[in-house]
């Protein structure tokens, strides 16, 4: 590559984003050993994921309640006070990134917890449906700022070995959630014992409100806002276990490192209504959305969110106890995501949609033929339970994680914003629509999902581009050469797309080796027996050559869950 060919191409703005990401690079090289599960940072993520178990209790509390809460109460006042959850969800993730940015992480978190706790009081104690209806919306808002702030929270406290791992307990908490909601139901889902089911949530709230002194705050927020916090040093020491204060301030460069590359992406980006427009009118961009957009439609449309809202009304009837029917689906779905999570990382994006939707297709006829009495009662049983194991493997996840791969750092918040209003949208409609469905269809009802599976398998296959292992600049190369007699603006069709980051990393270590080199030759090199000076050559201070950035080097930290 001929690198003075394209140092004279490059803008100091662009110069200044290879600057920081040698220098991110750098300092992961220099990171020390350390204790990484300290006890600061274990209660810090106790007291964290507890909210995110209280988004999946609420999603499954109010499915074996449903004949003994107010007894007589309306189908259609049940079916408004479930589909009120998703009502309030995707108001409270509107809200979610600014209290984030302006109160802190743990500002953040602490009023998702009080929300939680008021919305658990009104609806452990209400009156009416009406109140239960209102209760399910504020408990929505808490529970979508959750989804928000939960992993932003956990991904900024981990360190990088950690980060991983800490991601996936989000879903974990969850779906967890899901099957403590199905257990607890046994001996409470009774007509003088459903407050104590509500009452949980208040109760785990109070209990994160006694532990939030351990909640600590974020320290890369506190160092975004002032470099020089003695609190943040503080933070870091206690949640890596340091000792020496120079440990503490290489920890305090990988959070100022990242926290400038992160600013310089953010001022790419456009606000987010533009965003938008200009996601749909750039030709290049277009289909990545509409295929994000169908995915979403898909994961709720395929009726998982019935499964988990109304199973217990769906197994009455088909075995003798539909608690132990919701309970077997509920510890399936825990042991299916884990099984999910070993899976992302050696099968590609698109073939675990198409097993996933076509396993759930399948899955849909047997439950519909079971319904009729084609199969035995148990055969719907153990349809409903491969239905779920075959949506974690793929719809479940995949319509979360394609976003941050199919978009570069300019549109992936916008993309991500879009993907979640869809998704809430979505919800509320099947919460709001089954139990009609159950009811005017009765052994059919299973039928739509299944239409919508069959179209979503087709689409997978004709449309759905494989985003593992690439990059969106690769993704967006790879529909211009498909569709090489369509003009795209903007796109520039003999680049080169594919620039990993040890690529970057590469010519920055050869930039280095070149300058040193040079200083030897005039004897100005500085072999360590001088004080440095600020003529130096230095990373900062480096000139890199120009290459298209890729989605490795533009991001950092994703949603997501259901």
């Amino acid at each position: 590559m001929n690198m003075k060919a394209t140092k004279k191409h490059m803008s100091e703005k662009e110069m200044e984003q290879h600057r920081s990401n040698a220098n991110l690079l750098m300092l992961e090289e220099l990171e020390t050993d350390q204790n990484l599960a300290t006890i600061p940072l274990i209660f810090s993520v106790i007291a964290a994921s507890t909210s995110q178990f209280l988004v999946g209790y609420n999603t499954g509390v109010m499915n074996a309640p449903a004949s003994v809460v107010f007894p007589g109460h309306s189908t259609a006042s049940w079916s408004i006070a479930v589909a009120a959850f998703a009502v309030g969800g995707p108001f409270g993730a509107i809200f979610a990134g600014t209290l984030a940015d302006t109160r802190g992480r743990r500002g953040a978190l602490m009023l998702v917890i009080w929300t939680f706790l008021l919305g658990g009081l009104i609806q452990s104690m209400a009156l009416d449906m009406l109140t239960i209806i209102i209760s399910r919306f504020i408990i929505g808002l808490a529970s979508g700022s959750s989804s928000v702030l939960v992993p932003i929270y956990l991904g900024e406290m981990a360190p990088p070995t950690l980060r991983g791992t800490l991601g996936t307990m989000t879903q974990f908490a969850l779906v967890i959630g899901i099957l403590i909601a199905d257990i607890v139901a046994f001996p409470f889902a009774t007509e003088s014992r459903w407050r104590i089911l509500f009452g949980v949530t208040p109760f785990l709230a109070a209990l994160q409100l006694l532990c939030s002194p351990f909640l600590l705050e974020s320290p890369r927020w506190l160092l975004g806002r002032d470099p020089e916090s003695r609190k943040a040093r503080f933070i870091i020491k206690k949640l890596r276990g340091l000792r020496y204060d120079q440990e503490v301030e290489t920890e305090v460069s990988h959070f100022v490192v990242a926290s400038e590359k992160q600013h310089m992406e953010t001022e790419d980006r456009v606000n987010s209504q533009s965003a938008v427009m200009e996601m749909f009118s750039d030709k290049s961009v277009r289909p990545f959305v509409v295929a994000t957009i169908v995915l979403q439609i898909a994961q709720q449309f395929c009726g998982i969110n019935a499964v988990f809202y109304y199973s217990t009304m769906f197994f009455d009837g088909v075995i003798d106890n539909p608690q132990v029917g919701t309970t077997i689906v509920g510890a399936v779905n825990v042991v299916a995501t884990w099984v999910a999570l070993l899976l992302m990382g050696s099968c590609g994006r698109k073939t675990l949609i198409l097993w996933s939707s076509a396993g759930m297709f399948i899955s849909c006829i047997a439950i519909v033929l079971s319904l009729l009495g084609v199969f035995s009662n148990i055969v719907a049983l153990g349809g409903v339970n491969a239905y779920v194991c075959f949506f974690e493997i793929g719809l479940g996840p995949i319509p979360w994680l394609i976003v941050a791969e199919m978009f570069d750092a300019k549109y992936v918040a916008t993309a991500m914003s879009v993907s979640c209003q869809v998704n809430w949208s979505c919800n509320f409609i099947i919460g709001l629509a089954f139990p009609y469905m159950s009811k005017y269809l009765g052994p059919y009802s299973f039928g739509p999902f299944a239409l919508v599976l069959l179209a979503t398998f087709i689409f997978a296959a004709v449309e759905l581009p494989e985003t593992q292992g690439t990059t969106p600049e690769e993704l967006q190369a790879e529909l211009v050469r498909r569709n090489s007699n369509v003009i795209y603006h903007n796109m520039d069709i003999e680049g080169n797309y594919n620039v990993p980051l040890d690529v970057e990393w590469r010519m920055a270590i050869e930039q280095l080796k070149l300058e040193e080199e040079e200083a030897m030759k005039k004897g100005t090199y500085n072999y360590g027996f001088q004080p440095m000076t600020q003529s130096g050559p230095t990373i900062s201070q480096t000139s890199f050559p120009q290459e298209p950035t890729t989605w490795a080097s533009s991001m950092g930290t994703k949603p997501p869950a259901r």
